[in-house]
């Protein structure tokens, strides 16, 4: 097995761990560091991406574990775990819905660096907005999460479909705009990519098998165990983060980045396939 590309498959993997749960766009930074790297071709790259999602994925199952058990033992009678529950099922159906109609036009549109970094500048001045206005929080946490607001939430995770928005971004600034803590935003975001990712993944994987090969399973696993490892560093320090800081750093960075390939593809200094 080509040891440059099993090199490339962490580096890959290690970008979506990190930007998975970051309000950065994991999906814009995979198709920048995957034009550069020239990594797999279009239609097995586009798989290996959602896939490795799942490592990304499982990290937030792994550090929530108690949480997520206590919410499953008590969904069986009202009250609070039910309702997160029944939330985040309520938020995850706008994007499936809106996902099975537009992804595959989305795709053939938008995928490109050059919109990745328009998304990413765009993102960047709303969070900044975001940031700037008064914050009235009238949710401390995930548990107080209504089923209507959880549904606003869903709809926002609905522009995450525009690659270089940030699923994460849209439903943790979206919570924010509803009332919620930084915490309650980004845990519920949190749980709200489990299923998210997770049907996401097992979709591509069944609807592109025929692109695959098990000279790939090697390539997948470092991936995949690369993002779970990043991701889940990610996670706490984020949670740690955010308890005494905004998301403005997170904002610069977007629009700094997205400055940065817009103004090496106008100068021709990177050959991006936009």
């Amino acid at each position: 097995m080509d040891p440059i590309l099993l090199f490339h498959s962490l580096i890959m993997g290690l970008v979506e761990g990190i930007t998975e749960f970051l309000p950065i766009s994991s999906t814009g930074h995979l198709i920048l560091t995957g034009d550069l790297l020239n990594f797999l071709s279009k239609e097995k790259r586009e798989v290996y991406e959602i896939f490795i999602q799942l490592g990304a994925m499982l990290a937030v199952v792994w550090e929530y574990r108690a949480k997520i058990g206590n919410t499953f033992k008590g969904v069986s009678h009202p009250g609070s775990e039910r309702n997160l529950l029944l939330g985040i099922v309520i938020a995850f159906i706008p994007a499936a819905i809106m996902g099975k109609l537009f992804s595959e036009h989305i795709k053939a549109v938008l995928f490109n660096p050059i919109a990745v970094s328009i998304a990413f500048i765009v993102g960047g001045l709303i969070i900044l907005w975001a940031e700037k206005r008064q914050h009235k929080v009238t949710i401390e946490t995930v548990d107080d999460l209504s089923l209507k607001d959880a549904l606003k939430v869903g709809l926002c995770q609905c522009l995450a479909l525009i690659p270089g928005t940030s699923r994460s971004g849209a439903t943790i600034i979206g919570g924010m705009f509803l009332g919620l803590s930084r915490k309650a935003a980004t845990e519920f975001s949190f749980f709200l990519g489990i299923p998210t990712l997770g049907a996401a993944s097992l979709y591509s994987l069944i609807k592109h098998r025929h692109v695959l090969d098990s000279a790939d399973i090697g390539i997948f696993a470092v991936g995949f165990i690369s993002s779970f490892i990043f991701a889940f560093i990610a996670i706490r320090a984020l949670i740690r983060f955010i308890s005494t800081h905004t998301f403005v750093v997170f904002a610069w960075y977007r629009i700094a980045f997205g400055l940065i390939v817009l103004a090496t593809w106008h100068f021709g200094l990177v050959n991006w396939n936009a």
